[in-house]
């Protein structure tokens, strides 16, 4: 459960609870219950109960259950973007960018599953949920849809709808980022060498659908 994702556990929970404010406690705990047991299968009382306070307590911090999943999948958002960021600032252009940032999805599928699980829950419940999330995309998709339009128009990307392009793009990625935990919890063991595996045939399709071969 929750406490199964702090890494710093052996510090024990007392002294988590002393240095972690409650309102991010609850944040972080609402997180990794919505991305792993999904919305309907997570209650206020259920955390409450793993955190060791009262209900009434998230619901001074986050008024009702839709306000603690809005704020954890906005919370969930700008882990991602600072993710993708790093591997933009990290990359040269064309398909060097791409794979950069689909290694750097990967490795965050690994470090916090339960982000990426909460994600793929929000695109299961649309909207109003979805149409939330994807207004707090939205800075994501629009400078992804100008580099895609910027590195078209150099030839290095085949030529195509450069927004739908992008949306199509984080959907087959983040599924495939997020299969294991899926396979996982239907008994499926994964191993490192599956994750790899996944990583590298999804470079494989996009390198062949996406990069623009000199004629």
């Amino acid at each position: 459960m929750f406490f199964d994702h702090i890494y710093f556990l052996p510090l024990g929970r007392q002294c988590y609870n002393l240095f972690v404010k409650t309102s991010d406690r609850i944040l972080i705990a609402a997180t990794v219950a919505f991305g792993e047991n999904g919305y309907g299968g997570t209650s206020l009382d259920s955390l409450a109960q793993e955190l060791g306070i009262r209900k009434q307590s998230i619901l001074y911090h986050f008024p009702s259950k839709e306000a603690l999943l809005d704020a954890s999948v906005a919370d969930a958002i700008e882990v991602l973007a600072a993710a993708l960021s790093e591997a933009v600032k990290s990359s040269e252009d064309g398909w060097d960018r791409i794979e950069k940032m689909v290694r750097r999805v990967f490795r965050l599928a690994i470090e916090r599953p339960e982000l990426l699980g909460l994600l793929r829950e929000v695109s299961r419940l649309g909207p109003p949920t979805l149409t939330k999330a994807v207004k707090d995309l939205d800075p994501l998709i629009k400078g992804a849809t100008m580099w895609l339009k910027d590195e078209m128009s150099k030839g290095r990307i085949v030529e195509s709808d450069p927004y739908l392009l992008v949306l199509s793009m984080y959907s087959v990625i983040m599924g495939a980022a997020t299969e294991g935990n899926l396979l996982e919890a239907i008994g499926i063991e994964q191993t490192p060498r599956d994750v790899v595996l996944r990583r590298k045939e999804l470079l494989r399709f996009l390198k062949s659908a996406l990069i623009q071969v000199p004629e």
